[in-house]
């Protein structure tokens, strides 16, 4: 098997449900923090990755380019995490950001308003009207921050292969259907599969090394990659960056052949 992503509104028993996967299936289980804990080793610190993790539009339209860092970082720090599978994410976007690996099942967790208010009242013993208001700033906040950054509802079910309501089953009957989909091999890893995640784990890694060299941190480019080839695409400050690109993309691990065809100065009229 593969991956499995949990998508989740706050206090939706998301992190519950993941627990019990793992434990049903042997798998590791991932959270937000150990992703951001691994994108922090290229430089910045947990707390603007977090920060900007957390932080709907109005936040991220003040620094597009960090934005693209950041997602840069997380995205390489995840692919890495997960690419030889056997995981269970629980964390925001993480059927988007690893979107073009090998099989995931992304599956969506919804819980009544009410069950998540009261588990939010007995977690941090707030009372009714603050967790409600916190619940739904939460929320909004994550539907402002996936709608900007990709263009998605992050409620939308057809994002996912498998959305469960909490409301007449329990955390245990939602993780035993799980992982019934899992042992019967819906997701299995095949080689195809996994070559598709090597490549998708190593098109992040140079995109991410690209994000962090200051010869080439100004830019946004899209990073492909297959067995070892990489290609790289988008405008670039000068010719001679081109340049800067070829020596870090060429230094970062994995990298075999390197296509550089498509990367150019703007064209000025």
């Amino acid at each position: 098997m593969s991956v499995i992503t949990i998508s989740r509104g706050s206090f939706s028993g998301g992190k519950t449900l993941a627990e019990c996967l793992c434990k049903r299936l042997g798998y590791r289980c991932i959270d937000r923090d150990v992703i951001v804990q691994r994108a922090a080793a290229f430089g910045p610190s947990e707390e603007e990755l977090k920060y900007a993790l957390e932080k709907p539009p109005g936040f991220l339209e003040r620094f597009q380019h960090k934005r693209y860092r950041y997602l840069a970082l997380i995205q390489a720090a995840l692919a890495e995490e997960v690419r030889t599978g056997k995981a269970v994410y629980h964390g925001l976007a993480g059927h988007l950001l690893l979107k073009g690996g090998h099989p995931i099942l992304r599956t969506r967790i919804i819980a009544p308003m009410e069950v998540r208010i009261q588990m939010l009242q007995q977690r941090l013993g707030y009372t009714r009207a603050r967790a409600a208001s916190y619940i739904e700033q939460v929320d909004a906040d994550r539907r402002k921050w996936t709608r900007f950054l990709y263009g998605v509802d992050w409620q939308d079910p057809a994002l996912y292969d498998l959305v469960l309501n909490l409301e007449h089953i329990t955390i245990e009957d939602a993780c035993r259907m799980i992982a019934t989909i899992v042992l019967e091999r819906c997701f299995e890893l095949t080689p195809e599969c996994q070559q598709r995640m090597d490549d998708l784990a190593l098109g992040s890694r140079v995109r991410a090394a690209l994000a962090v060299d200051p010869g080439t941190c100004d830019l946004e480019v899209e990073v492909g990659a297959r067995s070892g080839a990489v290609s790289v695409r988008g405008e670039v400050s000068t010719i001679a960056q081109i340049e800067d690109v070829r020596r870090v993309a060429s230094a970062t691990r994995g990298v075999d052949s390197l296509d550089l065809a498509h990367l150019a100065p703007p064209i000025r009229a």
